[in-house]
């Protein structure tokens, strides 16, 4: 007669600590990536607003609109100086698609100078498209302010965390806020977190300053 044979409960046990281990892993790992990427974004975010700020300090105008440009930094096109970066945020002519030439000629931003390149136009991590323009009242609504950065293609649960970590955690509040699809021209209507499936629908974000 032939013993079968099988698993112990300590055998067993040790067999469900150690898939529990792998998995409490990998969801670490998981945390830890989605955390660089917030982090990505939220420089993303800052950076831009410095490059106004230092274009200005440097060169007394803002970038994109800048009148002198093509003296201050060898630009191609010069802004019309009426103080706001005109055009949207993912404008692809105008002062708002001038602005990243203006302050990489500069040495503020790393890139392309090349207005045709196909790689001008900056990303976030996520491979959405990033940009700056003057009027933040007319990317989300109740976004005050003189100017708003905009990031696009970001999923509900990374912006719900650079929600909370540049502002109050709430997408539909604050000096950051979340919308389906911002144009620019138009403003959008804010998305809260308690929205159906939140966390994996991809938005755009908007920071005013």
């Amino acid at each position: 007669m032939n013993k079968q044979t099988g698993f112990t409960l300590i055998e067993l046990a040790i067999v469900l600590v150690i898939i529990g281990l792998l998995l409490g892993g990998v969801l670490r790992g998981q945390e830890l990536i989605n955390s660089a990427k917030v982090k990505n974004m939220a420089n993303d975010l800052k950076n831009v607003q410095v490059y106004v700020y230092s274009y200005q300090d440097k060169f007394k105008a803002l970038p994109g609109d800048d009148r002198a440009a093509t003296t201050h930094v060898s630009a191609t096109t010069n802004g019309n100086g009426d103080g706001v970066i005109n055009g949207a945020w993912n404008a692809a002519t105008g002062e708002a698609f001038n602005f990243w030439q203006h302050v990489r000629l500069a040495g503020l931003a790393a890139g392309s100078t090349d207005v045709t390149a196909t790689t001008y136009l900056p990303t976030n991590n996520e491979g959405g498209p990033l940009g700056v323009q003057s009027n933040p009242q007319n990317t989300i609504t109740g976004l005050t302010g003189s100017y708003a950065v905009c990031t696009g293609g970001i999923v509900g649960r990374l912006a719900k965390q650079l929600d909370t970590q540049m502002d109050d955690g709430e997408t539909d509040k604050g000096s950051l806020m979340v919308a389906a699809a911002v144009n620019g021209t138009t403003a959008a209507t804010p998305v809260a977190t308690t929205e159906a499936d939140f966390d994996s629908t991809k938005y755009v974000v908007c920071v005013a300053f």
